[in-house]
């Protein structure tokens, strides 16, 4: 069984404005009021998600370049570690048991 500990930012925000925008054509189809006015607010509410929508999609859009710079700069450093480390045992492993400047 998988158990979901939270959901993301950016699924609330999607989720949020899936459901507001459901919950205003509901309301507004059930609204009593003339066909052409219904549909006029229907698509100006559309319009209005469509904005919304677009915005979630560039703040996304910059978060993942950050995730994505954040992670090659942990790839570099560990890299670095690694190559540092390297050097160090390489260094450590020329002197064999027995020659360690004593003769």
């Amino acid at each position: 069984m998988s158990e979901n500990k939270g959901s993301s930012a950016f699924e609330v925000a999607v989720s949020f404005v899936i459901g507001a925008a459901a919950g205003f054509i509901l309301g507004v189809l059930f609204a009593p009021a003339p066909g052409k006015e219904t549909r006029k607010k229907i698509q100006d509410e559309m319009a209005k998600t469509g904005e919304k929508a677009k915005e979630i999609a560039h703040e996304a859009e910059k978060g993942m370049r950050v995730v994505k710079e954040k992670t090659q700069e942990g790839i570099e450093a560990i890299k670095d570690y690694f190559d540092k480390k390297k050097e160090e045992f390489l260094k450590k492993s020329t002197v064999f048991p027995g020659e360690g400047g004593k003769k």
